[in-house]
């Protein structure tokens, strides 16, 4: 099944496929909240396309969240086609493979996109064990995203573009992060946990605690 559909998630998704064989799943979803004027903002499959595949043969589930659609950010509609996709992975064994590009939680959506994460975290959790599941970060990947990829099986991310954290880099002033010597795009990329060790994380986690 050809899908029409423009940007760099539904590209990755062609390109992590078997050419011609992704069938997308809830392509006339948008953003069901009214607040703060989101009826008055475009969001085409409230900005996470979802469906399934193959890989070399073998079927595998996969959303890849479009950065273009209010940041890519995670809300209630959003958090439920991840966990529609769960399920029908569940059914059928297959892996899901999350491709994440995401500025967090959707603030606009308040407690509702605050429950849509616990949804995802509780499918997550569930899904354990039962089948694989790999997340692979293209973009920014912070909060409750984060926890998302810290509880797959795997997580990879793009060196140049790929950015993992909880809690927002430049919250962090410590002076054993030696602000003059790192940048803080190499505090939240993929070579950060070369550049300190186990001992020195620990230290700083610590003094966190005390403050």
């Amino acid at each position: 099944m050809e899908n029409k559909s423009k940007g760099k998630a539904v590209e990755r998704i062609d390109a992590l496929l078997d050419e011609r064989s992704f069938v997308e799943i809830g392509q006339a979803v948008t953003a069901r909240s009214t607040d703060f004027q989101l009826d008055k903002v475009e969001t085409p499959s409230d900005g996470v396309v979802t469906g399934y595949g193959l890989i070399n043969g073998c079927p595998v589930y996969v959303y890849s969240q479009d950065a273009s659609v209010l940041g890519g950010s995670v809300g209630e509609m959003h958090a439920k086609k991840i966990v529609a996709l769960y399920d029908l992975a569940m059914k059928t064994g297959a892996p899901v493979i999350g491709m994440i590009d995401c500025a967090g939680i959707r603030l606009q959506e308040a407690s509702d996109a605050l429950e849509a994460f616990g949804n995802i975290f509780a499918k997550q959790g569930q899904a354990s064990g039962k089948i694989v599941q790999i997340s692979a970060v293209f973009g920014m990947c912070g909060g409750g995203c984060a926890v998302m990829s810290a509880m797959s099986d795997f997580t990879f991310m793009e060196r140049k573009e790929g950015s993992l954290f909880i809690n927002s880099p430049n919250t962090l002033d410590n002076e054993k992060l030696n602000p003059a010597e790192i940048e803080k795009d190499e505090i939240e990329n993929i070579d950060f946990e070369t550049i300190l060790s186990i001992e020195e994380v620990t230290s700083i986690i610590e003094d966190c605690l005390v403050k």
